[in-house]
């Protein structure tokens, strides 16, 4: 397997305070990888200390297969990034900006300006100051200045903040011809679990400065769809009943009267019958499903899924 990133017991402390906590990552060469977690679990550190912006306390991180050391210049060349807000010379124009970058990495393939600007749908706006643009045009032309050296990989920090729904539309749009097209490896971070389940492959799941899970979103899929659910007087004899007499072992107690049974080998009449019988009362039962949401909440929450 080909990782473009690997990070083996990450760690960075602030102040005597762990932010991020022995993190092993693995981004897999040419997918979309999808870093989810609430707003201050740590991405944006780990992100940083991936660019070399900050150093990490303890660990080790590896790009395209070699350390990262305080001198991996090179590695900085193959990569494209936003990291936090993205920041411009206010009274240039978008050319003008995308100008200046390029003469200061020494890029001299002015045709990719306009096919940046073109790519986030940034047109019409020559003669326009950046000081003059809204929250959304900027991160656009956040992404266009990442993108403009055609990299190999492209670290991105919340890329879709500012944009209204038909904005976040076009760039996933775009983060998925990136990847399918021009064969760029994505790592995007994100606290809103909707925009990373429609466009990453895998998910790598952030909280407390502690990478709990990495897992594929079409495993994730596969496992969770239906569920049958019960609310019961007593959960405590269901458990054994559902455990004992009809013998299944993929289940939970999510409050402390509701019970639900993530197998598929049994009906709900099976289920009521049995409970009855063993004189246990059943107050609802219902088949529904289970949705990536409660998934990764389950997971953040500390729990998993199952018994």
């Amino acid at each position: 397997m080909s990782y473009i990133i690997q990070t083996n017991q990450l760690t960075k402390t602030f102040q005597g305070k762990d932010v991020v906590t022995k993190v092993n990552m693995k981004v897999k060469k040419g997918e979309i990888y999808g870093f989810l977690g609430p707003n201050g679990a740590g991405k944006t550190t780990v992100m940083r200390m991936l660019m070399n912006l900050v150093k990490p306390t303890g660990g080790e991180i590896k790009l395209f297969g070699k350390k990262l050391t305080p001198y991996s210049y090179e590695n900085l060349k193959r990569i494209g990034s936003i990291i936090e807000y993205p920041v411009f010379y206010d009274k240039l124009s978008a050319k003008e900006n995308l100008n200046l970058h390029c003469e200061y990495i020494g890029y001299y393939n002015k045709k990719m300006i306009e096919t940046a600007l073109d790519l986030v749908q940034l047109k019409n706006i020559d003669g326009k100051s950046v000081k003059d643009f809204s929250l959304g045009m900027k991160q656009r032309l956040g992404i266009a200045r990442a993108i403009i050296t055609k990299p190999e990989l492209l670290i991105l920090d919340e890329p879709t903040n500012g944009l209204d729904p038909l904005g976040i539309k076009e760039l996933r749009k775009l983060f998925k011809m990136l990847c399918e097209d021009y064969g760029i490896t994505l790592l995007i971070s994100s606290h809103i679990l909707g925009e990373i389940e429609q466009i990453a492959d895998t998910v790598g799941v952030i909280s407390d400065g502690t990478l709990i899970e990495e897992v594929s979103i079409d495993n994730i899929r596969e496992e969770n769809t239906e569920y049958i659910e019960l609310k019961t007087n007593n959960s405590k004899k269901a458990v054994y009943v559902i455990r004992e007499h009809l013998r299944l072992t993929h289940f939970k107690v999510v409050e402390e009267s509701r019970i639900r049974i993530y197998e598929s080998t049994v009906s709900q009449s099976e289920i009521s019958q049995a409970l009855i019988l063993n004189g246990v009362m059943v107050e609802e039962i219902n088949k529904k499903s289970h949705s990536l949401e409660d998934y990764f909440m389950t997971l953040i929450n500390g729990g998993g899924i199952g018994a």
